[in-house]
Formats: C-alpha cells, sequence, structure tokens
C-alpha cells in the first residue's frame, strides 16, 4: 500500500517518488520529522522539514480516506449491492467528495418522503416518469391506488414517484458536480444583522459586515472567521448563494428533462423541487464547511508563523535577572532569578498610585540590584508597564550603593527589556507552574516567567498553551485539533532547531526533543538530579526506559556544554562521530583541535569520506557544525524604547511618527504597540510602497518599526498606523 500512497504523494506534492517513498519507510519507523530532515537527508533527498510534514499530512489523509473507503464497501456489500464495477471504483478513487458522492445513494438515512414513497410501491412509476414516454401519467398512476398502500389518489401518487425522482436527481454524482461548479464559479456570501443586535455594544466590532456580500471565492480568511463568529454570538446571519437560483434550476432540467410531454413536466417539476428542497441545502452547507476549512488552514497557518518568530526571539542568555509584573492598585510584584533562572528573591513594590511609595521602591529596586548582582530587569507589558519602565529607569540612575565585602555591585546599571506577558497568568495557574513553585502564589509564577522570557522565550513558553500567547487569528475559532497538530509540530521544531542543553532544560522543553515526550522528559530530569549533571550523551542510554530507537532520535539535538568530548555540544550525531575522528586522525590532530582551528578544517576534502551510508549533504552538515560548534541560531536582543510623550490613546494625534513594536501578524497587516495599551493596525496597503504578497514580506514578529498615525477610532478603540512614513 505504500508504494500506492508513495505515487499519490509524490504526484500532489510535485516530490521526486523516490525520496517520497523513502521519507514514508522512515516514518513509519516511527523517525520524527525533525530527525528525517537533518539527518536521513540521503535517503530524502535532502527534503526540509515543510516538505517532509507536508508528505506526513497527506499520508495520514490518504490514510483516512482508505479507512473510510473499507466502511463504505463494508456496508454495500452488507446491503448486497456490491459490483465488482462499484468496488473497482471505490478502491481507486482517492478523492473525499467524490468518494461520498458515490457512496450516497447506499448511505443509510433517516425516513425520507421518497423513502415513504419506496415503501408505498411507487418506484416504478417513477422510473416510468423519468423515461418520459407516458403521454397520460395520471393515468398510469390509477394502477398505483389502494392495493394495500395508502395512496389515495393518483395525484398522491404523482407526487410520491416526484419525491423519488427529486431524492434520485440530488443523489446523482453529475448533477451534484454540476451544482458544486456554480457555487465555486459564482457563489456570494452575504452577512445581514440580526436586527434585534444591531444596536447593542457587542455588535459594533462587527459592523462592517451588518450588510455585507461579496464572492465567496474571494472572501479572504480573516473576514470569513469574522463573520462566522458574528452568527455564532448571535449577531449576524450568514448565507451562501449561487448568482442565479433559475440559472441552477434549468441547468439542471436540461440535464434530466427529455420530452415536452406530460411526464416531462413533471419530472422538470421534480428537478425544482430536488434544488430547493435537497441540492441547493446540501451543496450550500458544503461549501460553507469548506470555506471553513480553507479559512482554518490559512489562520493556523499564520498563527503557527508568528508562533514559530515569538519562540526563535532573541534570547538575552544567561544572566541575572529582575523580572517585574507591573500593577498600580495592587503594586509591582518583583523577583530576582540566578543565571539559571532560579527563584532567588521576591516582594512586591508600590511606586504608583493609589499607594504612591515610590522613595520607598526606588530604594528596594537599588537594594535587590545590589544583593543579588542583576545584570538585566524584565518589566512586563500589561497594565503600568509603561510607568513602572519610567520608574525603573529613573531608580536605576541613581549612584549605585557601596559595593558589599564579598562582591561588587556592577557600575553599569542593567539593562531594562519590556517582555510581553501575554500568557503568563496562564502559565502561573497551571500545574506546571504549581509543580516548579509550590510555596509561592499566582503573582510570583507570573513575574518569574516574565524574567524568564527574556533570558529564553523557547525554554519558557513552550509550557504556555499556544492559543494563550496572543499571536494567533481567530484560534478559538478554529478546528482545534488541526490547530494543536500544527503548533505542536512548530514547537517541535523551533525546540528542535535551537537545540536543547541536557543539563538546564526544564522537562517540559525536554518533551519536544526529537523521540522524547513527557515520560522520557520528566525520566531524564529524575536521572539527573540523582545522578547529577550529564558529561557525555551516551549517559542517556542509562535513563530508565531510554532505548536505542529513542537515543537515536534524541541525541543529535541535546548539547552538554563543557563535555570531555566536545563534539556532544554540537548537533553532529554520535553515529557521525567516527567520521570526525577519522578526520582528525588523518590530520594527525585532536577533535577539540579540528574544531578550534580553522586551518585544519580547511584541509578536510569531504568527498573522500562518501561511503554507501554517508553522503556529501552530511558531511557537510558536519563540517558547518564544526565551523560554529553549538551556535544558538537566534538572533541578538535589542533593548527598545517608546516614545515618552505618548502614554495613552488620548495623547495620540493623526500624522504623528512614532516607534513601535510588531505585537502579531495576520493576513491583512500587523498590529503594532505603540505605548497606549491598545495595539494599532497598519493594514497590508500601507507597509511598502510597492505591491507585496503578505505582510511577512516586510515586517516579523517583535521587529522595531517606525509608524505614522492615519486614524484614531476612540468608539471602537482601533488606531490605524502605516509603516510609510
Amino acid at each position: 500500500m505504500n508504494t500506492v500512497y508513495a505515487k499519490l504523494i509524490s504526484q500532489s506534492l510535485n516530490l521526486g517518488i523516490e525520496a517520497v517513498g523513502n521519507t514514508l519507510a522512515l516514518l513509519d519507523e516511527g523517525c520524527t520529522i525533525p530527525f528525517i530532515s537533518r539527518y536521513r537527508k540521503e535517503r530524502t533527498g535532502a527534503l526540509d522539514e515543510v516538505q517532509i510534514a507536508a508528505i506526513n499530512d497527506e499520508y495520514q489523509r490518504l490514510q483516512e480516506i482508505q479507512k473510510r473507503k473499507d466502511t463504505i464497501l463494508k456496508t454495500i456489500k452488507e446491503q448486497g449491492k456490491l459490483t465488482a464495477e462499484l468496488e473497482q471504483r471505490i478502491t481507486n478513487c482517492w478523492d473525499a467528495t467524490e468518494l461520498e458522492d458515490v457512496y450516497l445513494p447506499f448511505k443509510p438515512r433517516r425516513r425520507t418522503r421518497a423513502q415513504v414513497a419506496r415503501e408505498q410501491g411507487l418506484e416504478p412509476l417513477a422510473q416510468l416518469l423519468l423515461l418520459q414516454r407516458e403521454a397520460d401519467p395520471e393515468r398510469a398512476a390509477h394502477r398505483f391506488i389502494g392495493n394495500g398502500s395508502n395512496v389515495a389518489t393518483a395525484e398522491d401518487a404523482l407526487r410520491g414517484a416526484q419525491d423519488i425522482i427529486a431524492e434520485t436527481i440530488s443523489e446523482d454524482e453529475r448533477s451534484r458536480q454540476q451544482l458544486r461548479g456554480s457555487y465555486r464559479r459564482t457563489a456570494i456570501i452575504t452577512s445581514k444583522v440580526v436586527k434585534a443586535k444591531a444596536d447593542s455594544d457587542e455588535a459594533a466590532k462587527y459592523s462592517d459586515y451588518f450588510d455585507w456580500h461579496e464572492p465567496l471565492r474571494r472572501c479572504s480568511s480573516h473576514r470569513l472567521l469574522a463573520m462566522r463568529r458574528g452568527e455564532a454570538e448571535g449577531i449576524l446571519r450568514l448565507s451562501i448563494d449561487p448568482v442565479d437560483d433559475q440559472e441552477c434550476i434549468e441547468r439542471l432540467q436540461r440535464q434530466w428533462v427529455r420530452s415536452q410531454n406530460e411526464s416531462g413536466r413533471l419530472v422538470a417539476s421534480a428537478a425544482e423541487d430536488s434544488y430547493k428542497r435537497l441540492l441547493k441545502p446540501s451543496i450550500e452547507t458544503e461549501f460553507y464547511n469548506q470555506s471553513k476549512d480553507t479559512a482554518d488552514e490559512e489562520a493556523i497557518r499564520v498563527f503557527a508563523e508568528n508562533l514559530r518568530q515569538l519562540l526563535l526571539g532573541a534570547p538575552l542568555g544567561q544572566k541575572r535577572v529582575m523580572g517585574i509584573d507591573p500593577g498600580f492598585r495592587t503594586g509591582c510584584k518583583v523577583v530576582c532569578l540566578d543565571a539559571q533562572g532560579n527563584l532567588l528573591h521576591h516582594e512586591a513594590i508600590f511606586p504608583h498610585p493609589p499607594v504612591n511609595r515610590r522613595m520607598q521602591a526606588s530604594v528596594h529596586v537599588q537594594q535587590m540590584i545590589h544583593d543579588y548582582h542583576i545584570e538585566a530587569i524584565a518589566i512586563g507589558n500589561g497594565t503600568a508597564s509603561r510607568e513602572t519602565r519610567e520608574f525603573v529607569e529613573d531608580a536605576i540612575q541613581v549612584p549605585p550603593l557601596s559595593p558589599s565585602t564579598s562582591h561588587a555591585t556592577p557600575l553599569t546599571p542593567p539593562s531594562v527589556f519590556v517582555v510581553s506577558e501575554d500568557g503568563a497568568s496562564v502559565y502561573s495557574a497551571s500545574k506546571v507552574a504549581r509543580d516548579e513553585f509550590p510555596d509561592e502564589d499566582v503573582t510570583v509564577r507570573g513575574a518569574v516567567s516574565i524574567a524568564r522570557r527574556l533570558m529564553d522565550p523557547l525554554a519558557e513558553l513552550v509550557k504556555i498553551d499556544p492559543k494563550s500567547i496572543g499571536v494567533g487569528q481567530y484560534q478559538h475559532d478554529v478546528d482545534q485539533t488541526k490547530l494543536k497538530h500544527q503548533l505542536d509540530q512548530t514547537v517541535e521544531s523551533c525546540v528542535n532547531m535551537v537545540g536543547v542543553n541536557l543539563n538546564t532544560a526544564s522537562a517540559h522543553l525536554l518533551q519536544y526533543v526529537s523521540g522524547l515526550g513527557p515520560v522520557l522528559a520528566k525520566n531524564i530530569v529524575d536521572y539527573r538530579r540523582q545522578n547529577g549533571a550529564f558529561t557525555n550523551r551516551a549517559q542517556l542510554k542509562k535513563v530508565p526506559r531510554l532505548g536505542p530507537a529513542a537515543y537515536q532520535q534524541c541525541a543529535g539535538f541535546l548539547r552538554i556544554p563543557g563535555a570531555c568530548n566536545p563534539l556532544d555540544n554540537t548537533a553532529v550525531h554520535p553515529e557521525s562521530y567516527h567520521i570526525v575522528e577519522q578526520m582528525a586522525n588523518d590530520l594527525s590532530c585532536t577533535v577539540k583541535e579540528l574544531i578550534d582551528r580553522k586551518e585544519l578544517r580547511q584541509q578536510v576534502k569531504p568527498e573522500a569520506y562518501v561511503t554507501d551510508s554517508v553522503g556529501l549533504p552530511t558531511l557537510r552538515d558536519i563540517m558547518q557544525e564544526l565551523e560554529k560548534p553549538g551556535l544558538d541560531p537566534r538572533e541578538q536582543l535589542e533593548a527598545f524604547s517608546f516614545d515618552s510623550t505618548v502614554h495613552s490613546i488620548d495623547d495620540l494625534a493623526e500624522g504623528m511618527v512614532l516607534p513601535g513594536i510588531v505585537t502579531n501578524i495576520t493576513n491583512f497587516g500587523a498590529f503594532v504597540d505603540i505605548g497606549v495599551h491598545q495595539d494599532g493596525l497598519v493594514h497590508i496597503s500601507q507597509m511598502s510602497s510597492r505591491r507585496i504578497n503578505h505582510p511577512t514580506d516586510v515586517v516579523r514578529l517583535h521587529q522595531h518599526v517606525q509608524v505614522k498615525v492615519l486614524q484614531i477610532d476612540q468608539r471602537r478603540h482601533r488606531i490605524s498606523l502605516s509603516l510609510l512614513v
């Protein structure tokens, strides 16, 4: 069967059939996508993660279709209606819609009007009418009156026969495909406001769709999802219709009506009934669901790309950090962490109204910086963020306290960063946070999360449900199963691309490493706690339940800084250590010398080490890794400041040019934080003077930008911005 799947996937994705077949074999062996793309390039023809993920998704889709085909064949066979021709057609069908069309006449259904007519023995009359040779169908209908049935008159018999014809037409493949073609070409989606809700406050955000219509094929994913949400909230009413119902009816009649006699007239009437009562509602529902699926796929793709950019955000690294969760009435919760992210101290300060203990708070901040040797300060971007940053910057400009006897206070004040706190409250109430800090309350856990996000966004954000991070587009409205699959795949990709420090990673981070998972991740942490830090990758084999297959999948993505073997801190897989050792032997040097000395590496000829199992793609990866062993692929962190004269939406004026940070990217534009507690929107039309296909052509998440204020809508709390400064 895999040969069939490989051929179908190869054609669908336009990839080499051998590469696809080998990839399917590796997936069946239990290999992960990151492992295959990194360490099995010879077998896959150097397919990247995106291509392998697409193969995997298509493989799963085809397997689901095969399961459906098995069910259909079994059902039809039990009915005694499975012919050799029908079985062959179902076996060769790989289109889900076509498959359901073939199955429709045999599908068990609730009792319909046509079914009642069949029970009354009117099927022969329906077949007679369809032949359209009977000039006087009423006379023919008299033969079906009585005889133990409930048919009292010829009119009743003809109505029953028309019900059967209408259902026959609605189940006909050609009729359904013809109507689908009309919907694909001309369908219009219409949105109307429910009059009773038109003036409500909750309806205001949907005002653009109170009287809206456009071709369905041009309706963007964000507009469709917005309308669907409005419909779910009872504010909007949606419909999807072809441009001309009468034209659709006439096409159907041209297909089924072959005579101008009375029988033909009855069939024409049945065709119109079939369209209005059966076909149109069915196809409308089909396109309603299909358009939602398409919109979901696009929204999920956007969310996944935003999540990738967020997870791969620039890390500060292992520094001693102060984290501040800002607030007015409840004060600011402050935590101090060591370079490994361990909690050293926490307290609350009250520099803002209504308490206003600014001087006392300033002294406490200085003291904490001095006592815990703080190198950087992370401030959450929520309520009171701007005010807290200004307070902190004032406080750290005060001359430093006298150095203690054992430690000198840094002469330069710590750098101050504003960090997104989306999802911090979700983390602070989660089981992960309770397990990490069982004796601390949610405010302390939230502040710790903010500080750790500055140190390493990836390591901290993997602990939070991605839907709570706030970088999506209608993420709660899309198919949640598909969303979770795509986001989990994105997190796994990011974690394995960066690599994980085996001796400092949390169990939650380790579970995303190729080949591991929650159980093995916990076992690694438990082993580390009982036996001390890992000194080489081979020790992983001693971890309970971590067998050869899991070791093969995970080892290359785990790093051990300071390991005895320098290759243990690189992306070189242990199965390739012998290659590097041979290179070093051939140059009469050690592996460490080969890594440290560029002139030695330049003498290596990768072609000389090609074997039946190791090709140039792997050898080139090895050489690249030896040049930059353990290098973090993420960018460097940059400091940022908002305009000091702007604090709220009331301070804005059209034409202002302000600094901002990109907080979210959608298909229609990007949202930018300009420091007024309300993100502004840069529409895609305001991003570049040239035509662009997507906002990501111009901006990336957390990018620092300069924007111009175009429009301010106080009622709807909307700010329109432009990058065309």
